[in-house]
């Protein structure tokens, strides 16, 4: 089994990723959903955590060998930077949402040097907003930035295209095609519900999925 569908089996199993295509989620925008992500579940299963953490060390060393320095997204990517550094022997930080309103008012906590090679870490990409306003955090610090290590992602356009634009290499250890079809293998949904979750990806603010048949 490749790592992507290891990945995608381990979040199935400890319900980090939840597929619901009969009874939607709904998202704070209002939209639909057949499947909820929540990664922070990956810190309390021990299995699960080394393998998604190895991988994204391997990843990172594999995709970006000139790395110099870890910076996860907060909240969610600071604890798997922190472990993947440590398995790299790299330093690592993280980057806040916006600056402190207090004492340095820090964005980015942790020692960052202009010109320092960069791998971002995240949790979850959606529509890649969150992490690219931290790719642009570093940057405006003088930090080179290769790239995005990202644990899932949904493989939405808009999250591709903004990926492309922004000029950002962005790698995931799985996605939403790979848990789609570990998901039906190991029956969490049927064959049917899987052109559901993927024609959810293509078209999110397009309901008609929820029609498409499965197991309504």
């Amino acid at each position: 089994m490749d790592i992507s569908s290891r990945v995608a089996q381990g979040l199935l199993s400890i319900g980090a990723v939840f597929l619901r295509p009969q009874e939607p989620f709904t998202w704070a925008s209002g939209i639909k959903s057949p499947i909820y992500c929540d990664n922070r579940l990956i810190l309390t299963a021990p299995a699960v955590r080394d393998t998604v953490e190895r991988a994204i060390a391997d990843t990172v060393h594999r995709e970006f060998p000139q790395a110099e320095v870890l910076m996860g997204t907060a909240t969610a990517g600071i604890a798997h930077a922190a472990i993947a550094a440590h398995l790299l022997g790299l330093p690592m930080g993280y980057v806040r949402s916006g600056s402190k309103d207090h004492g340095r008012k820090n964005q980015i906590e942790g020692r960052l040097e202009a010109g320092q090679r960069v791998v971002v870490i995240e949790d979850l990409i959606s529509t890649g907003g969150s992490v690219l306003d931290t790719v642009a955090a570093l940057r405006e610090a003088g930090a080179e930035v290769l790239g995005v290590v990202s644990i899932f992602t949904y493989g939405m356009k808009k999250g591709v295209e903004r990926m492309i634009e922004a000029k950002v290499k962005s790698v995931s250890l799985t996605n939403l095609d790979t848990i789609a079809r570990v998901g039906a293998e190991e029956h969490y949904i049927t064959e049917a519900d899987v052109a559901r979750l993927l024609a959810f990806r293509d078209d999110p603010a397009d309901e008609s999925w929820i029609k498409k048949g499965g197991t309504n």
